[in-house]
């Protein structure tokens, strides 16, 4: 029975009865306060009466005591009772015993169990125990001393203060500022930051990192492992379309190493032309749920890094479907029926075999020149974006870069726009365009794609102009329903076009070889699904992959000090300007002189870099 002034315990700690109120006693705290709690919640270890809690004070034996205790206990199996317990090993029932009796059983090394149940500890798990007890004791001295040589490696970085062994301490941070873990003990113990940023720029600072190190695609979740569930190539009695009469290119930068598209054209007498754009098939082989389909939907797309490409598909699957590897590829085309005014009136869709030829856009260029298919391929494309223009489609030309890892040096190369990437543009989107018309009409479901437009008054000109208009785009939705995507000056779009990089191209595909076999296609529900994977995987994609190209400008700009770089003003923003520096296609923020318009050339100072915050602060050039 439980009464007034007796000593209970209360969330492992020791409280004293005031009263019994209507099923809830009212008890002190330690610490001053009086609150009420249920029958449930408390435990009885000594009736009272208790008046404070120095009458719980100095009831504790010796380490010697207890053990000598437990060795005349260890005979005894059945479990004891606290009040027992409490006697044999403090000689006596009192409230500072019985409360020194609790502390013992928390203590847990000699005995365990619940105040009605006491059991004693075999031999073997003491010394366990003993020896755990031990080495947390040695770790607790060895973290303070390293804790010591942070704090010295913070202060004079170039003294290499931290120890080999100290990588386990470091550990924690590492976590942290690869977003692995929510926050990181040695941090919080030194006052060092919240943030990835200040968990990185201790990393740098002490040297447990280099610069070379890429933490962003960790942040948001990513794997730096390709794609690991086989695929084979479907080698049957399939029957495929001959294109090996056509000219097909595909072309690419001569860094591609996964050629999906090829292009072909066939120039009619009258005023129809007919656009071939063959595509990779892996759908062939890939079935909906299968183990590929699967780990594609949870990557969403292959990630690009400057260190290399992340495959959404198996590595082994590249060889297998890109075109023009091998003498022949197999392909799913699209064949486009192109009118007069650059507009797609009618698209078939085959399983075919063709020859490919592989150039770089700059191959491609001089090609043009002499090859009469190439000039018909860019005069057609010409044709399909003059009719999107005039429907409203957005054009906007800002700077781009190709970032490389060689040898730990990073390499920034500017994106020229040849006449041949404008092709390849043109008619991947007549290919988007005739796809969704074609699924439309056969009442698909189907990734579609739309995008909204708010542009309210005339863009400016240039840089500056591109950045307004990029800044109207409303985020694209995936449907599967199609709507008109205001930004391609199109009614209906979805993309065909990358089946070995993007999921969505990849779940079309299936689709539409699903029903030209005549098979189940995947219904609208499963669809929407599938979309809503792809989105939350490709956002952290895009993500991930736009801070890994800052991190790699900012460690090439990070030995660079004073560097003229040469930028042009795009907006003002206060006392500052929004500019780009074209060179490494980045925009920063600058205080520049008054007489500044927009587009207007500047000339730029590097003052300082900040790698682990992804900043690098320039002045302008007087």
């Amino acid at each position: 029975m439980i009464a007034e002034n007796s000593l209970v315990i209360y969330k492992n700690k020791p409280a004293i009865i005031k009263e019994k109120t209507y099923e809830k006693f009212s008890i002190f705290l330690q610490n001053g306060e009086q609150i009420k709690v249920r029958d449930k919640d408390i435990q009885l270890i000594h009736p009272g009466p208790v008046k404070n809690f120095k009458e719980i004070e100095g009831g504790s034996v010796s380490e010697e005591t207890v053990r000598e205790i437990w060795e005349l206990l260890s005979g005894e199996n059945a479990p004891l009772l606290f009040r027992d317990f409490t006697s044999f090993v403090f000689s006596g029932y009192t409230p500072s015993s019985a409360y020194a009796a609790y502390c013992l059983l928390q203590d847990g090394l000699y005995f365990y169990g619940e105040i009605d149940a006491i059991a004693l500890r075999s031999r073997a798990d003491i010394n366990a125990e003993e020896a755990r007890r031990s080495e947390k004791l040695r770790e607790t001295g060895e973290r303070a001393q390293f804790l010591e040589r942070l704090k010295a490696a913070l202060k004079k970085p170039s003294e290499n203060c931290l120890h080999q062994d100290d990588a386990r301490f470091m550990q924690d941070i590492e976590a942290f500022a690869c977003g692995k873990s929510a926050k990181s003990r040695t941090m919080k113990d030194l006052s060092l930051g919240e943030s990835f940023e200040d968990a990185h720029s201790v990393l740098l600072k002490t040297g447990f990192w280099t610069e070379m190190v890429n933490p962003h695609p960790y942040r948001f979740g990513l794997t730096l492992s390709n794609a690991v569930s086989p695929v084979m190539l479907s080698v049957g009695a399939e029957e495929r379309m001959d294109f090996c009469h056509l000219e097909a290119f595909a072309i690419d930068n001569q860094w591609s190493t996964d050629p999906d598209d090829a292009v072909s054209i066939e120039v009619s007498s009258g005023d129809i032309n007919y656009l071939y754009v063959h595509v990779a098939d892996p759908a062939a082989s890939i079935a909906f749920n299968s183990l590929a389909e699967k780990e594609a939907r949870a990557r969403g797309a292959t990630f690009y890094l400057p260190e290399g490409a992340v495959r959404m598909l198996a590595e082994e699957s590249i060889p297998l479907f890109a075109l023009g590897i091998t003498e022949k590829s197999q392909a799913l085309t699209f064949k486009m029926t192109i009118d007069k005014n650059g507009a797609v009136i009618d698209t078939e869709i085959y399983p075919s075999v063709l020859k490919v030829k592989k150039l770089a856009y700059e191959e491609a260029d001089r090609e043009m020149e002499t090859n009469h298919a190439l000039c018909a391929l860019f005069n057609l494309a010409q044709k399909i974006h003059n009719r999107r223009t005039a429907q409203g489609a957005v054009n906007i030309e800002l700077p781009n870069v190709h970032i490389a890892i060689d040898n730990g040096i990073v390499n920034i190369e500017p994106v020229i726009e040849y006449r041949s990437s404008f092709i390849v543009k043109e008619c991947m989107i007549a290919a988007g365009e005739g796809a969704g018309t074609w699924a439309a009409s056969r009442g698909l479901a189907f990734p579609y794609i739309s995008q909204e437009v708010e542009l309210q008054g005339k863009a400016l000109s240039g840089f500056a102009g591109s950045m307004q208009l990029r800044r109207c785009m409303r985020p694209r939705m995936l449907s599967v329903k199609p709507g008109r995507h205001q930004g391609l000056g199109l009614e209906i779009y979805t993309q065909v076009t990358s089946p070995l990089r993007r999921y969505t191209d990849l779940l079309a595909h299936i689709q539409i070889r699903a029903f030209l076999r005549g098979g189940e296609t995947v219904d609208a529900d499963e669809i929407s699904v599938c979309l809503g994977f792809y989105e939350a995987a490709a956002t952290a994609v895009v993500h991930a992959e736009r801070a890994s190209n800052n991190h790699w400008i900012m460690v090439y700009l990070s030995g660079k000090k004073d560097s003229i770089w040469d930028a042009v003003a795009i907006e003002n923003k206060g006392s500052r300007w929004l500019v780009i520096i074209p060179y490494l296609a980045l925009e920063t923020q600058v205080a520049l002189h008054k007489n500044v318009s927009p587009n207007d050339n500047i000339k730029l100072i590097l003052k300082s870099v900040n790698i682990a915050k992804g900043e690098a602060m320039f002045l302008q050039d007087s």
